[in-house]
């Protein structure tokens, strides 16, 4: 049946029965044959021919669409079957928001290599457009991010918290001494984000339009070079997870950063690319999700 449907599918992808044919290395009766058996075994009319033309029928566009995602998910078994039969080594790519600071993720990757030790992780921190490039270009295979975008079909989007927003800030800045700092009292306070300079006018938007910073904004290259730049009281970093003001020591304070008195809130998700789904993807991000 798996070759009759590879037939339909190259059929409508030719919308040409001789040039489907000629792709399948079959005479153009035999692939005529191949698609009457396949409606036969299914119980349905797929195509209806028109002299050398032919038309899907509802029932023919519905199946030739599922059976895109049937071939796609046989294909990616069939590769990682082989892979553990050629005991080679399986490799998930990972990714992380560099600003996240929660420990979720860690702990997520502590439980998948114990549960699977022969699966090699790497793991890429950068900014929001860091993974999304890097999940659109196969560099990374499943990424902890905020959600900025409206949810796109590409990917699987699998909601993992709604966690609040900090400021990180030295701990001799003046604004040190506060609970709770709101946005519109940093306005005359540089905003430090980690960017590339490729992303640093996207960041720059998302942090004035959508958070609401209006100072000026310096940029790092790493997390390290931004808490350094904080240390130095240049100015402040928004950052998001749990407040943990032990892991910084005397250094930095953390500060909820609230807007009209509300703690600004941000949606962290699992993303990863539909057609690059498969068992270690949906088992890390299972196990991801149980950590919240």
């Amino acid at each position: 049946m798996l070759r009759q449907i590879q037939h339909f599918q190259t059929i409508v992808q030719e919308n040409s029965f001789t040039e489907a044919a000629e792709l399948c290395h079959i005479s153009q009766s035999g692939i005529s044959q191949s698609i009457k058996a396949l409606e036969d075994e299914i119980g349905a009319k797929l195509l209806i021919r028109k002299n050398r033309k032919f038309e899907l029928t509802e029932a023919g566009e519905h199946f030739y669409k599922k059976s895109l995602v049937l071939t796609a998910d046989l294909e990616q078994l069939c590769r990682e079957t082989v892979r553990i039969d050629r005991k080679d080594a399986a490799e998930l790519s990972l990714g992380v928001l560099s600003t996240y600071s929660g420990d979720e993720f860690n702990r997520a990757i502590a439980a998948f290599s114990e549960k699977f030790p022969a699966v090699e992780l790497t793991v890429t921190s950068g900014n929001h457009e860091d993974l999304y490039d890097g999940l659109r270009f196969g560099k990374i295979d499943i990424a902890l991010n905020d959600q900025r975008r409206a949810f796109s079909d590409a990917y699987e989007n699998l909601i993992l918290m709604e966690t609040a927003c900090y400021v990180e800030m030295a701990s001799h800045n003046p604004l040190a001494k506060l609970d709770v700092v709101d946005v519109d009292a940093l306005k005359n306070t540089p905003c430090i984000l980690v960017a590339s300079k490729e992303q640093q006018e996207e960041e720059q938007r998302f942090y004035r339009d959508i958070i609401g910073f209006k100072g000026e904004f310096l940029f790092a290259d790493t997390l390290q070079a931004a808490r350094v730049m904080v240390v130095s009281n240049r100015g402040v970093m928004p950052v998001e997870g749990a407040n943990s003001d032990s892991f910084f020591g005397a250094t930095l304070k953390r500060i909820p950063l609230t807007r009209d008195g509300i703690q600004i809130q941000r949606k962290y998700c699992a993303f990863w690319k539909k057609d690059n789904s498969g068992y270690y993807v949906e088992e890390f991000a299972e196990i991801l999700k149980g950590m919240y």
